[in-house]
């Protein structure tokens, strides 16, 4: 064996091929560095517009200037001589004008109107809102603002252990699948990201798998003699071929039921 070993690292070609790998790898390396240390973000533009700081800000909008240093956007900030800390400006684009107006609307960019100033550093979500299956946002029906707390305290609701709320927001509009339920799918007390892609996918429904492999990754499947496959104690086998689990009369009502435990109405 260690002669076979010694053989192969001896031969050129085999040199070759490691070296390509080794200078593909570093160059990975420096790609990645770069791209975490020189991200630029620039502020949306308002005709005519000079950038005042967020201090101007606070004179009248003070409850939200107060409460923004709790937000996951504060914690953001540009390093180097130059940097500034992410303020009100970085998303409404400067102020000036807006200031001078009186507070008038038209004059500072929303983003809850504009999905825009959120793209400008979420540039995977704007391709996921150009899916098949996606939230009306680019329609203008809905903003990121609806789901999200910009201003105060953890930008995504019901993130990390706040499974909870994150079911109630998703709750305000989807008020049918919000429940309550006699018999509630236990998937839902996950939240409800376990199944969808709140942003967009390829699937109906915001669906992150678009058939039985969403369910059986929960659902634990068993081959057993005689072709038989097993999930829930009960042979699945003609049904799985068919698509779905949740359609041809079977586990129609996926988030709970009145009814049933199997959640078959």
């Amino acid at each position: 064996m260690t002669s076979r070993i010694r053989k192969l690292w001896s031969n050129p070609s085999t040199m070759r091929i490691i070296g390509i790998v080794v200078v593909a790898l570093f160059a990975a390396g420096l790609i990645s560095c770069a791209t975490l240390t020189r991200v630029v973000v620039v502020p949306p533009q308002i005709p005519g517009a000079t950038f005042v700081g967020s201090e101007n800000c606070s004179q009248c909008h003070e409850n939200i200037t107060r409460d923004f240093k709790t937000a996951s956007h504060a914690r953001l900030h540009a390093s180097g001589p130059n940097s500034t800390e992410i303020g009100c400006e970085s998303c409404h684009g400067p102020g000036s004008v807006h200031s001078e107006s009186g507070g008038a609307r038209q004059t500072i960019v929303n983003p809850k109107k504009d999905p825009e100033a959120c793209f400008a550093c979420h540039l995977d979500k704007r391709g996921e809102f150009h899916l098949a299956s996606h939230h009306p946002v680019l329609e203008g029906k809905m903003g990121c603002g609806d789901c999200h707390n910009v201003h105060k305290g953890d930008a995504i609701l019901g993130g990390a252990f706040s499974l909870a709320s994150e079911r109630e927001t998703c709750g305000k509009c989807h008020i049918a699948q919000h429940g309550p339920f006699v018999f509630e799918h236990e998937a839902i007390r996950e939240g409800c990201t376990i199944c969808h892609n709140a942003h967009g996918t390829v699937n109906a429904k915001l669906l992150t798998q678009r058939n039985q492999n969403l369910c059986i990754r929960c659902h634990f499947q068993q081959q057993a003699p005689g072709g038989q496959l097993l999930i829930g104690g009960r042979d699945h086998r003609q049904f799985v071929s068919k698509g779905t689990c949740w359609t041809a009369g079977c586990h129609e009502a996926v988030h709970g039921s009145q009814i049933g435990s199997l959640l078959r109405y």
